[in-house]
């Protein structure tokens, strides 16, 4: 997928890409339900962070929004001139359902003036699909949009075989995606992470219905203070601050996390006036 069939605006191809973190089924259980996390660039430098779902947790939103920020942010280095920084495309592809008030699959976040529709081009962008909207069947893909074939083979490619697949996406991309995929099904290792996958996403929700309140409850409590602590990291490196030691700040109770989080925001916004 190049990065025009998220927005037209931008024709340029994908030169690199890094997949931050396959799924590990060791991991997957306890983990935030991340597929895969993908880091792209394009050819004018752009940056793009792709990242599948399976799931709408709580504070979806926040998270694609800070982890975007924090990419952003990330590119700066002692010395830098910010006008080198490049756009930042952060995107994520959620199996399920956010809002239930409308059925569009695709909803783009941009920063924009409210009154005067000005908008701050080249800086950061968000992208959520809602792939639980998507309901394109075989019989309308020669006529769909390239976004839209993309989303029928992420949600369907395991449903035909290699053949079948050939047939309905000749093209190049799709061809080599396919490829991939059926790579990975004849490595045993890999099936069995499959497999082992599944299995954990099925323990997760058996464990998620007996056990709602409470466990709504603890994971809220324990995503707010893993969030703090890499804000607080972040941060501190951005003010040119040796970054606390995790273990300590772990000390800390969320309310001290949240004092200290925004203190260095003040003194962070006090060096920007």
């Amino acid at each position: 997928m190049n990065s025009a069939q998220l927005n037209p605006n931008l024709p340029r191809r994908i030169s690199a890409v890094t997949i931050e973190n396959p799924f590990n089924y060791q991991d997957f259980y306890e983990d935030k339900l991340s597929v895969l996390d993908i880091k792209a660039v394009d050819e004018a430098g752009a940056i793009y962070d792709i990242e599948m779902q399976l799931e709408a947790h709580l504070g979806l939103i926040q998270r694609v929004i800070f982890y975007g920020c924090e990419l952003y942010a990330g590119q700066m280095k002692s010395g830098d001139d910010y006008s080198q920084l490049k756009p930042v495309f952060a995107i994520c592809l959620l199996e399920g359902i956010l809002w239930q008030d409308s059925d569009r699959v695709h909803h783009t976040f941009r920063l924009v003036d409210q009154e005067t529709n000005r908008m701050l081009k080249d800086t950061i962008e968000f992208h959520i699909l809602e792939m639980g909207w998507y309901n394109l069947k075989e019989c309308d893909l020669a006529t769909a949009s390239p976004l839209e074939r993309w989303l029928y083979w992420l949600l369907h490619a395991h449903e035909h075989t290699e053949t079948e697949l050939m047939r309905l996406f000749p093209e190049s991309e799709f061809r080599q995606a396919t490829q991939t995929l059926v790579a990975i099904k004849e490595i045993t290792e890999d099936k069995q992470m499959y497999d082992a996958t599944e299995k954990a996403r099925r323990d997760r929700q058996w464990a998620i219905n007996a056990t709602l309140a409470k466990g709504k409850i603890e994971g809220e409590i324990k995503g707010e203070i893993k969030g703090e602590i890499k804000l607080i990291r972040t941060l501190q490196g951005l003010l040119g601050q040796v970054p606390s030691d995790e273990s300590q700040l772990k000390s800390q109770t969320l309310a001290e996390l949240q004092r200290i989080a925004t203190e260095l925001q003040s003194q962070l916004r006090s060096r920007m006036v």
